[in-house]
C-alpha cells in the first residue's frame, strides 16, 4: 500500500481560544465542508473533543454515492493539537493531525493528513485521477470557508 501525504497551512484572524473552540467541536465540521460532499454527522455524543471520541458520518465524495465514515479522536492537547483517525470508511488508513499555534496576528493552523487507499495499483490510479484532486478541493473550500468565518472582519 502506498501512503500519501497532504499538508495545509492557514492563518486565522482569531485568538487561540476562539480558533480552538470552533475547530475542536465536531458540530462545526459541516460549516467548513463543501455541500456537494453530502457531509452529515449521524452520531456523536455532543461533548467537547476528547481522546476516544467516536464520530459517525455519511459522506458522498463521488457521484452522490453515500458512504459511512467513522473516525476516532485519538489524541488531544488543549489549544495545541488533535488527531482524528478513520476506524471505518473509504480509506485503508486516514490519520489527520490538526495543529494550532498562536502568532502575533492570530493563529497558524497546520493540517497533516496521511492516507492510503485500497485496491493496490487501482487505488494508486484512483489517487492520481480523483482522490488527490478531491482532497485539494475540500481543503481549498475549507480555507475559503474559514476566511469567511474569521478573516473577513
Amino acid at each position: 500500500m502506498k501512503l500519501y501525504k497532504k499538508e495545509s497551512v492557514q492563518y486565522v484572524d482569531a485568538t487561540l481560544d476562539e480558533c480552538w473552540a470552533f475547530f475542536s467541536s465536531p458540530k462545526n465540521l459541516q460549516k467548513i465542508t463543501p455541500q456537494d460532499m453530502g457531509f452529515q454527522i449521524t452520531d456523536y455524543d455532543g461533548k467537547s473533543m476528547y481522546p476516544g471520541q467516536i464520530i459517525q458520518y455519511l459522506v458522498s465524495p463521488l457521484l452522490g454515492l453515500k458512504l459511512s465514515w467513522v473516525t476516532e479522536i485519538t489524541a488531544v492537547k488543549d489549544k495545541s493539537y488533535f488527531i482524528d483517525e478513520q476506524r471505518f470508511g473509504p480509506y485503508v488508513i486516514w490519520h489527520h493531525k490538526h495543529f494550532f499555534e498562536a502568532t502575533a496576528t492570530g493563529v497558524k493552523m497546520t493540517d497533516v493528513v496521511h492516507y492510503g487507499l485500497p485496491l493496490g495499483f487501482l487505488g494508486r490510479i484512483m489517487n492520481t485521477l480523483v482522490v488527490k484532486a478531491k482532497l485539494n478541493e475540500i481543503f481549498a473550500y475549507r480555507e475559503m470557508a474559514v476566511n469567511k468565518l474569521f478573516n473577513s472582519k
